[in-house]
């Protein structure tokens, strides 16, 4: 619930900051070139704030931030717990004592919630006590690795809305594509009676949009490689973990 709230305020802000921008500066600054450039008699040039002025690249953009929000805030969990795995947490526990793995189950369990809540600290509780009901090691490396592939599909479940915000982007932008495209061939008849300006301002929205969302899509996807590129390495970083505090120790 916590994280919902924290992504959904994220959206707000995202939406808040981008939509002053262009009310402020990206959109008054284009009409100004754009008018300026109808008075000269040419097209619009290819101004920064003439690609961005139009609401789909708007939408694209408060996406775009809050997708790196998102990844971002992933990234940062599981590199702040990184520490964790350099960590004995079962150090103290003599080999093969079921009452010492038990006392240790009880001291982990009173960690911090944010600690005791890490993938790591889940997977090792989950071992410890399959362990401890029973007393048998292949069943403890079952439930390891049952750990470690719920964590891996669980990982896959969150960056859904990521890979969501990635697909919609470029569609929102071949929507522009698509209005600017109408928009022009309603001018068509300004066009052929040698007025081509409004036509080619069309076009422009068309090929802007399409433009600045594959740019965007481009961008998140090379930030999502990253993430899984760590979440992967977390899950690894998991299963060594358990196996040699966990199951070095058990075995002997």
């Amino acid at each position: 619930m916590r994280d919902f709230i924290k992504n959904t305020g994220a959206l707000v802000l995202a939406i808040i900051a981008v939509h002053l921008v262009y009310q402020g500066y990206v959109r008054p600054e284009a009409a100004q070139i754009i008018e300026s450039s109808r008075l000269a008699g040419t097209s619009a040039p290819r101004d920064l704030v003439v690609i961005l002025k139009d609401w789909e690249q708007e939408i694209c953009l408060i996406l775009m931030l809050w997708g790196v929000f998102l990844i971002g805030s992933k990234c940062l969990s599981i590199v702040k717990n990184g520490y964790l795995y350099k960590v004995d947490l079962l150090e103290g526990t003599n080999e093969g004592e079921e009452m010492d793995l038990a006392t240790t189950v009880d001291r982990i369990e009173e960690l911090p919630d944010k600690i005791k809540n890490t993938p790591l600290i889940q997977t090792l509780i989950s071992s410890i006590r399959r362990y401890l009901i029973t007393d048998d090691v292949q069943n403890t490396s079952d439930a390891i690795e049952t750990s470690v592939d719920a964590l891996a599909v669980r990982q896959e479940a969150e960056n859904s809305m990521i890979r969501y915000l990635i697909w919609a982007i470029p569609s929102i932008g071949f929507i522009g594509t698509v209005r600017g495209i109408g928009q022009a061939l309603s001018q068509a008849d300004q066009a052929l009676a040698g007025d081509i300006s409004g036509m080619t301002n069309s076009l422009g929205v068309a090929f802007n949009s399409t433009l600045v969302a594959l740019i965007i899509s481009i961008f998140l996807m090379f930030l999502l490689h990253q993430l899984q590129r760590l979440q992967d390495g977390q899950i690894i970083e998991t299963q060594a973990y358990c196996e040699k505090f966990l199951l070095n120790r058990i075995s002997k």
